[in-house]
């Protein structure tokens, strides 16, 4: 019984050192083992250049605001939404993102509502597309709590204008989201 008692004593000492947070020198602390994530999230400097490249895009975007809508029209002065949002990314990042709505729709990454960042693109259905894609917007802003965004796009009635997900225009036309691959 003296001998498991100070083979407990003798574990419990042991063990004080690791709970008083007294490591061996030659090893390195813990916290710099787990305080680096940029396995899941990219560096820093990936996280500026993302956030850089989208501000490009929204700054491109909101320059055009009032601008008339043309059918058919692929800027500068007048635009259809497909030709404003490939005008846009292709003035910022140098891609082509695809000509028509359905083709942008087609060619870019699938994305969830939850999932929504400012840049992304927002697709509907339009008047004479029926259950598919008429219609494309880039995302300004998003509300994850309330689950909507407002999206900056060629309106026919308003030119380039900014809406909620929310207006009734919009709201049941909803069909996807797609991140544009830089």
């Amino acid at each position: 019984m003296k001998k498991l008692f100070i083979f407990a004593l003798m574990l419990m000492l042991s063990m004080s050192d690791l709970a008083l947070g007294k490591v061996n020198p030659d090893q390195a602390p813990y916290e710099e083992e787990i305080g680096n994530f940029d396995f899941i999230y990219g560096t820093q400097d990936d996280l500026n250049e993302a956030f850089e490249k989208t501000e490009m895009i929204m700054s491109e975007a909101f320059s055009h605001m009032g601008a008339r809508y043309r059918s058919g029209g692929k800027g500068p002065s007048a635009f259809d939404c497909s030709g404003f949002t490939s005008y846009v990314y292709k003035q910022q990042t140098d891609l082509f993102i695809g000509a028509s709505s359905r083709d942008q729709y087609a060619r870019n990454i699938p994305i969830t509502r939850d999932e929504l960042q400012s840049g992304d693109l927002v697709f509907f259905t339009s008047p004479r597309s029926g259950r598919g894609v008429g219609h494309v917007g880039i995302v300004v802003d998003v509300d994850p709590i309330n689950n909507t965004f407002t999206f900056i796009h060629a309106s026919t009635n308003n030119g380039i204008t900014i809406n909620s997900s929310t207006d009734s225009g919009y709201a049941r036309r909803y069909i996807g989201a797609r991140r544009v691959q830089q």
